[in-house]
């Protein structure tokens, strides 16, 4: 492992299967609901998108994780330089071996990282934890787009949307309450600040279908979550092939 790597805290073994595996086995212990929904994906591209959810699973928490930023910045901007040599055709990281010659803009995610970085700060309100990501996600949703239907034009505004929504969604996974706008935190005496801010998510997802059918069932997947009294919580199998099902039926506006 090299100097950057070691200060990251991240591995440089980019071609060890038995590392990549360890990734993806990481993303679906959070997400055992994909063993019932990926099969609604396309069979060729099941690989590349358990391995982009790793991707993002990757990036989040290093933004969002942790009481202190440090450690988290550090590992993004050895991230930006992994995603930049995707681009060059190199790779140290595992998740690499399934994704780096993918004909997607890994430069143009790189560059979006800092606005990842920059969305850990508290919104005021529901409309600004939209806009703090969405130049990520608008980075994300062209990756997808690329990854699951290939290059031309698309709803970028509705892929987009659906992106902020699971990113939203998925801070839901860390300690605390440094997600939830401020406007909520100052309505004391009203409820839990999770509790409202997951409710008010609930009822203010995004309702066009995304582009692609991977991520129509992430989207949907983290929607019925936030119905829990513990978002994070996964859903029982029965209730995961349903909504699954469902998700990969529903149509795009064209």
């Amino acid at each position: 492992m090299n100097t950057t790597d070691e200060r990251a805290g991240l591995p440089s073994a980019g071609n060890d299967p038995a590392a990549l595996d360890s990734f993806l086995a990481k993303w679906r212990q959070r997400w055992p609901e994909w063993g019932v929904a990926e099969v609604f994906v396309p069979a060729p591209q099941r690989g590349s998108a358990l391995a982009w959810a790793a991707l993002l699973q990757e990036l989040g928490d290093a933004a969002w994780g942790g009481r202190d930023p440090r450690p988290g910045e550090a590992k993004l901007a050895w991230w930006g330089e992994e995603l930049q040599g995707w681009s060059r055709g190199a790779r140290r990281h595992p998740l690499g071996i399934a994704l780096q010659r993918q004909s997607a803009d890994w430069a143009a995610l790189a560059a979006a990282l800092p606005t990842l970085q920059a969305s850990r700060e508290r919104p005021r309100d529901h409309a600004e934890a939209f806009a703090a990501l969405e130049p990520f996600a608008a980075a994300v949703a062209d990756v997808e787009q690329r990854l699951f239907i290939g290059a031309g034009d698309d709803d970028a505004e509705g892929s987009r949307d659906a992106v902020v929504a699971a990113l939203l969604q998925s801070r839901f996974f860390h300690e605390g309450d440094a997600h939830v706008p401020l406007a909520i935190v100052a309505r004391a005496g009203e409820g839990t600040p999770l509790a409202i801010w997951a409710e008010q998510l609930r009822q203010r997802w995004p309702q066009a279908p995304a582009r692609t059918v991977p991520r129509r069932l992430w989207t949907a997947l983290a929607h019925a979550r936030l119905g829990h009294a513990e978002p994070a919580r996964a859903l029982k199998p029965w209730r995961s092939l349903a909504i699954a099902w469902r998700s990969a039926r529903a149509r795009p506006r064209n």
